[in-house]
Formats: C-alpha cells, sequence, structure tokens
C-alpha cells in the first residue's frame, strides 16, 4: 500500500467518523478522501519562515534560555468562547437548573 493510499484511507476514516459512522457510504467517503489527498498533495508546502520559524533543535527548551538560565512562564492565551455558549441577539440564555446532590455510596 502506498503512501497516497494511506492518506486517503486515513482520511476517509475521519470522514466515516466525523458523519456518525454511517453505513453504505463507502463510496462516497473514500472519494471525498482522495479528493482532499490530492488537493494535500498539490498545496504549496510552508516554508519555516510562515511556520513559526524556529525548528525543535534551534528552539531552547521551554523554561531554559540559551545562557542556562531561566525564562519566565508566559501564560496561555486565552481560548475562544465555544460556540454552544453564544446565543443570538434577541434570545435571553437558559437558565440551568442546579444539579441535585450525590448520595454517597451505601456500604
Amino acid at each position: 500500500m502506498s503512501t497516497d493510499d494511506k492518506r486517503i484511507r486515513e482520511f476517509a476514516y475521519q470522514i466515516w467518523e466525523s458523519e456518525g459512522k454511517p453505513e453504505g457510504q463507502e463510496a462516497r467517503h473514500w472519494e471525498m478522501a482522495r479528493k482532499l489527498a490530492e488537493a494535500e498533495a498539490l498545496a504549496p508546502k510552508k516554508s519555516p519562515k510562515a511556520t513559526g520559524g524556529k525548528t525543535a533543535a534551534s528552539k531552547p527548551a521551554a523554561g531554559k534560555a540559551l545562557n542556562g538560565k531561566a525564562e519566565p512562564k508566559t501564560k496561555a492565551k486565552a481560548k475562544p468562547v465555544a460556540a454552544s455558549k453564544v446565543i443570538p441577539p434577541g434570545e435571553k440564555a437558559a437558565e440551568k437548573k442546579p444539579r441535585a446532590a450525590r448520595k454517597p455510596p451505601a456500604v
């Protein structure tokens, strides 16, 4: 099996999973995956400058500078609000009911 066939198989599997694992859609998934793999192969490769510029070998270990002294750690970037939490204008947010307390397990 060639590398291309393996990549197509991976794409087809991801498509199948993303659609809820339907039966009888193998040919459609395979064709979609083949097109994705073809587009991926034709896409220009990103230069190191476009992907961040530093490779793992040239990047100092986290928390260490090149001179051996520790660098201060930076805070993680804020994550965007989940789409499920966005409320369309003019609608009220649904109030959540408080969760019931759990009963201790019977001994």
